[in-house]
């Protein structure tokens, strides 16, 4: 019969040879690997060596070269993620008031039922493995949002993301500016995890979601009866997001008066709920992102020329996808293989024409259309190779080659049959019966200006 695994790995530190030894081997009957330790030194020594494996440290308190309650610090400096229970012969209260301040578990007298320190030492593994569970999916999305994660080296991307990294560390307020779908929540959460502010709330509000009359609410909480149906106090947005970062976006939708009040947040870091008398102090940086020319609506009196001035005090343009054609490849790639996860499909890729067109294209829609342009692909292909027949009618389509100002019959044909192709979504009956002809015409105008489509009913 195999072995079976441990439970974990549990340090005990005793001078006391037999009771170290029975101790451990008690333990080990619980199903426990035991690392034991004669001595301050030696436990230290063996945490180091072993501080990913080892959940919980039982100590004793008298040791020949420390103090059990003194050495706490050092051991959990040694293994952050570990607990730590205390051992002592003579339970002193001081001494376990102390060791819990410092970060114990648990103090245990020495002598107390087998049982009880078989449920303290289960329960302090218990929590150890949490800790190690959290850090770890902490780790995944500072690593999912990093600016490492982000996909292309496009020099108009590199541009942005240098940008980024630079105020990153700092506490500036940053104002992104680009087209909706290019990336911009994305720098918000890779500046948040590159800041002190890191480990810390970050809250995202998109601006154009709320209802004009909820968003102040929304943001800023109020007090019980401070309107009908306010049947109690409710904590805003601002407040979730003390001692990390708030991000703003589509920040041009905030109304006026709304703007007044968060101008007033990033000047003193306070504010005053609907209903409230008495401010609410918060430590929020400010993170905002807009599509618009907030400049331009400043000038025209459609947005406070106060509060932009505070908003642009680092200003990040995020490129439009166009603008980086080099990501295109990358990012189709990357989007490919996890839908191809996600539909549990052998997608392999594209192949040239398809691969092509995705390169050509404008994306209007930035990133976010070209992630649904292959979430749209990936579950209609039956092949493991993408071809231009699995991708939407405006692509499928190649870009007009006639010069803008050819007139001919023939150019303004074409045009016309792509124009209502497009307006259709590839639908040629229906196509055919705006033109007003028949479908098999359609289908041999088609062939003849060399579109996708052409050929036999």
């Amino acid at each position: 019969m195999p072995p079976t695994m441990p439970d974990g790995t549990l340090l005990l530190i005793d001078d006391e040879a037999a009771l170290r030894q029975g101790m451990g081997r008690f333990l080990e009957l619980e199903g426990y690997r035991v690392l034991p330790a004669g001595s301050a030194a030696e436990g230290l020594e063996l945490l180091g060596q072993h501080a990913a494996e080892v959940l919980v440290v039982l100590c004793d308190v008298k040791l020949p070269d420390a103090n059990g309650v003194q050495l706490l610090p050092r051991l959990k400096q040694r293994a952050p993620l570990a607990e730590v229970v205390l051992l002592t012969a003579y339970g002193r209260i001081p001494d376990g008031v102390q060791a819990m301040k410092d970060g114990a578990f648990d103090y245990l007298t020495k002598g107390d039922a087998d049982e009880q320190l078989v449920a303290v030492v289960a329960r302090a593994a218990d929590k150890a493995r949490l800790q190690r569970r959290v850090a770890e999916l902490e780790r995944q999305v500072g690593a999912q949002h990093s600016f490492a994660s982000m996909i292309g080296h496009s020099p108009a991307l590199e541009r942005a993301k240098a940008l980024a990294q630079r105020v990153a560390a700092t506490e500036s307020t940053v104002l992104l500016e680009g087209p909706t779908g290019a990336g911009k929540e994305l720098f918000a959460q890779a500046i948040h995890q590159a800041s002190p502010r890191k480990g810390k709330p970050f809250v995202a509000v998109n601006c154009s979601a709320f209802p004009k009359d909820l968003l102040e609410s929304e943001l800023f909480g109020y007090r019980k009866g401070a309107f009908t149906g306010a049947l109690g106090d409710k904590k805003g947005l601002l407040e979730e997001a003390s001692g990390g970062t708030l991000f703003l976006d589509e920040i041009g939708e905030l109304e006026l008066s709304v703007q007044a009040k968060f101008l007033r947040v990033l000047e003193t870091q306070t504010f005053t709920k609907l209903g409230d008398t008495k401010p609410t102090k918060v430590d929020v940086r400010l993170v905002a992102a807009t599509n618009r020319n907030l400049k331009q609506e400043a000038a025209n009196g459609q947005f406070r020329p106060d509060l932009y001035y505070r908003l642009a005090v680092f200003t990040i343009p995020v490129p439009p996808l166009k603008e980086r054609p080099e990501d295109v490849q990358p990012l189709a790639e990357h989007f490919l293989q996890l839908f191809a996860a996600k539909l549990r499909k052998r997608l392999q890729g594209f192949d040239a024409e398809c691969l092509r067109r995705l390169q050509r294209y404008d994306w209007p829609g930035n990133v976010r259309e070209l992630k649904n342009v292959l979430e749209r692909a990936a579950i209609l292909t039956d092949d493991a190779v993408l071809t231009t027949d699995d991708l939407p009618f405006e692509l499928q389509s190649p870009a007009p080659t006639d010069d803008a100002n050819d007139q001919s019959l023939r150019t303004v044909e074409k045009r016309q049959i792509l124009r209502l192709l497009q307006q259709t979504q590839g639908n040629k009956t229906e196509a055919a019966r705006q033109l007003g002809i028949g479908v098999k015409t359609l289908y041999r105008k088609l062939q003849e200006y060399g579109l996708p489509g052409g050929g036999s009913v």
